[in-house]
């Protein structure tokens, strides 16, 4: 599989400058949910009719989609009579891509010479919305990137054997990442997504902010993230930070970081099922129009009505019917997976042959990975006696620009119930152990880097 080849087919490579992986000082999760992840969960479980709040304002906004091969344009859910809308009909699959290096953005983040897809997760719902699973592709996962046509329209890239997926969209955009996926998992996408580090922000300030649990203080130079042990609700920059963040959790790599992000998507789902983020039609107006400001959709995807049928379908989806998995990987490699992830091809298979057969699945014991653990369970107190101060608990500092609650490290989202520190795998669900990852339901707490 010697597949190293010549890239100087590739725009904007600047002598002397060290490509993105390289550099140490800001290498940025492109990550999740690197909001997008973020964005999709947000959108696909808001359920008020955005056509109905100044729609014709958010439409513009969303302006030209993206063509992706395969891909038809602007598909619409039905519609019932009058401004609301119906559920979307059937499963859809969805790929929300994360990038780096928005033009927009300037130097905030470090300067790179090109822009890669860091952040890759695959959503699929079941035709009879019952259950959900996203997938979190790791950057460094290496698969084949088929010839992609040039977003210029002047030809196509060749085609490669192996390389890190974060690779594709240098080749193509949003287009060659959407056919890399479809290669890898089998899947059909039929609606992508791309969004870049200040889209992270507008979003998580649309939906006023998720609460995250850390097991102990988490310190990121690299990022600035600075948080204390325990639960603050994160926005804005901050919450950027945390989904940015390796060095500070796990053991300090893409994998930990994935895990730690999971932490973050499981939570964010809980609250906006919970608050009122699914009535207010204040708060859905700002979150569209802060999606459509700054993702770019597929032409498939480029229509709020499209955005707001998935929600409806999925507004009584059972937490504990939605998983957030890794795409099962191994590191330690040779050859051309030396320093980076081999795909474990025979679980990969499994996991998608459920999911395209729509059949539910729970995730075996101790599955959190090496960025998060389960949130031990917190003990009712004997009657008449005070509760029990938690050693780990802290007053949160005030560098946080979002509200900040006294911390406890088995933290609810509002509206659901005490953590019990491990999973309930659904009834009627088989375990399908081997993976990372875990449920929405699950409380989880990211881990501080080498704890």
């Amino acid at each position: 599989m010697n597949d190293v080849r010549d890239r100087s087919h590739r725009l904007n490579r600047v002598d002397g400058i060290a490509r993105h992986g390289r550099l140490r000082r800001h290498r940025p999760l492109g990550t999740a949910v690197k909001v997008l992840s973020g964005v999709v969960a947000v959108a696909l479980v808001s359920t008020a009719s955005v056509t109905a709040i100044a729609a014709k304002q958010v439409t513009d906004d969303f302006g030209e989609g993206v063509r992706i091969q395969g891909q038809s344009a602007a598909p619409r859910p039905q519609q019932q009579a009058g401004p609301t809308l119906s559920a979307f009909e059937g499963g859809f699959t969805m790929l929300v891509v994360g990038t780096d290096n928005d033009p927009e953005q300037g130097t905030q983040y470090g300067e790179r010479d090109a822009t890669l897809n860091d952040v890759n997760i695959l959503l699929h719902v079941s035709a009879d919305h019952t259950n959900a699973t996203a997938v979190s592709i790791p950057r460094d996962l290496v698969t084949p990137i088929p010839a992609c046509a040039k977003p210029d329209g002047s030809g196509s890239t060749p085609a490669m054997a192996a390389e890190p997926i974060n690779e594709a969209w240098g080749e193509g955009g949003l287009n060659c990442v959407v056919q890399t996926v479809q290669g890898l998992t089998g899947l059909d996408v039929q609606y992508s997504a791309a969004v870049s580090f200040n889209g992270v922000i507008e979003m998580s300030n649309a939906i006023g902010g998720v609460p995250v649990c850390v097991a102990s203080p988490i310190h990121d130079r690299y990022t600035g993230l600075d948080l204390p042990a325990g639960t603050t609700t994160l926005q804005g920059s901050q919450a950027l930070e945390f989904l940015r963040t390796r060095h500070g959790v796990g053991d300090g790599s893409d994998l930990g970081r994935i895990s730690s992000q999971q932490v973050f998507l499981s939570s964010l789902l809980r609250t906006v099922k919970a608050n009122s983020t699914l009535t207010s039609p204040p708060t859905l107006y700002k979150l569209a129009r802060a999606a459509a400001s700054n993702m770019q959709l597929s032409e498939s995807l480029n229509d709020p009505r499209t955005l707001v049928g998935m929600g409806r379908a999925l507004q009584d989806l059972p937490l504990d019917q939605v998983n957030f998995v890794q795409y099962p990987g191994t590191t330690g490699g040779t050859g051309v997976y030396e320093g980076k992830v081999q795909p474990t091809t025979e679980l990969a298979d499994e996991l998608f042959t459920r999911i395209k057969a729509d059949e539910s699945f729970s995730l075996g014991a101790g599955s959190t990975g090496i960025g998060s653990e389960s949130a031990p369970a917190t003990p009712s107190p004997a009657a008449g006696a005070p509760a029990a101060q938690t050693p780990s608990a802290q007053t949160p500092s005030t560098q946080s620009p979002a509200a900040q609650t006294p911390a406890a490290p088995a933290p609810a989202a509002p509206g659901t119930p005490a953590a019990s520190g491990t999973p309930s795998a659904p009834a009627t669900a088989d375990t399908l152990d081997g993976l990372q990852g875990q449920s929405a339901a699950q409380q989880t707490c990211s881990k501080a880097f080498g704890s």
